[in-house]
């Protein structure tokens, strides 16, 4: 029997390639975005393979009302919904001192509230059945803190919080949760946010260097088709781990974060993205 998935952010990167793995197995996809370009052509992809198995829509997922009346679409077409994967997200950089705090607000109005909204609209639907699946796209600095990343990852720790507190709330109702924690993934996320300070800020020079590290990070990083495969099986998996991690780097490093003291898991942080000052 088919499930049926909810993907926000569904149209690029690893919410994209999910939804077309989950349609070509033969389950159903409802999802949106805002970007009506991208979510044109990724329709056309699954209506090819599939369109009785799409329902897609394009809008904000800061648009609480549209959120509601998307759920109410989605069961009236499928009459049930099995999993929620809250992909939706938007990066943020720069030194904290220079940063812009109300674009800081939206930043966490997305990655938060949002995925907050997504999952408050199906609880009370998966609650009254007693089933289903609350995923949400972290990161690695959702429990390790990045320099030049301090809202991003303040949004991505508040994420984590938010899934592990909903747990205890909802597993009562047979309700799974499950977090996913991808340290690089080769897509154009990261291009989009980093950029330099001004040459005359006094963090211009380790920015420079932390950008050119995740640059060469993200050449060796797995492609969002690689992502997608281990997103699928959290998605599909009848009991899904807690935590969930893409690679063995993100593994790895979460294990020195758990286990090694912290002034030597700094050292280890500052040499690797090569900000150690000069």
């Amino acid at each position: 029997m088919s499930d049926v998935i909810v993907i926000t952010g569904i149209a690029d990167g690893m919410g994209r390639e999910v939804a077309k793995m989950l349609v070509k197995e033969g389950h159903c996809v409802a999802g949106f975005d805002k970007d009506k370009e991208l979510l044109n052509s990724l329709s056309k992809e699954l209506e090819s393979i599939d369109g009785d198995k799409v329902y897609l829509e394009d809008f904000d997922i800061t648009d609480r009302n549209r959120i509601a009346k998307f759920r109410d679409k989605v069961l009236e077409k499928f009459k049930k919904v099995d999993t929620v994967l809250s992909n939706v997200g938007i990066g943020f950089f720069g030194p904290f001192e220079e940063i812009d705090l109300e674009k800081a607000l939206k930043c966490f109005e997305i990655n938060v509230i949002g995925a907050a909204a997504i999952f408050k609209a199906f609880i009370p639907y998966m609650r009254s059945l007693k089933r289903g699946k609350l995923i949400a796209m972290s990161s690695l600095v959702g429990r390790i803190p990045f320099p030049f990343e301090s809202i991003y990852t303040a949004t991505k720790f508040a994420l984590t919080g938010l899934i592990e507190s909903i747990r205890y709330e909802v597993e009562p109702f047979s309700i799974k949760v499950a977090l996913i924690e991808p340290a690089q993934v080769s897509t154009k996320f990261a291009a989009k946010i980093h950029v330099l300070p001004p040459s005359n800020s006094p963090y211009f020079d380790r920015v420079k260097r932390f950008i050119n590290r995740d640059n060469e990070l993200i050449k060796t990083a797995p492609d969002p088709v690689y992502a997608a495969k281990k997103i699928y099986n959290v998605v599909m998996a009848k009991n899904p781990r807690l935590y969930n991690q893409i690679d063995f780097q993100s593994t790895f490093f979460l294990w020195l974060n758990n286990f090694l003291p912290v002034k030597l898991r700094d050292i280890i942080l500052i040499n690797y993205m090569d900000i150690k000052p000069r």
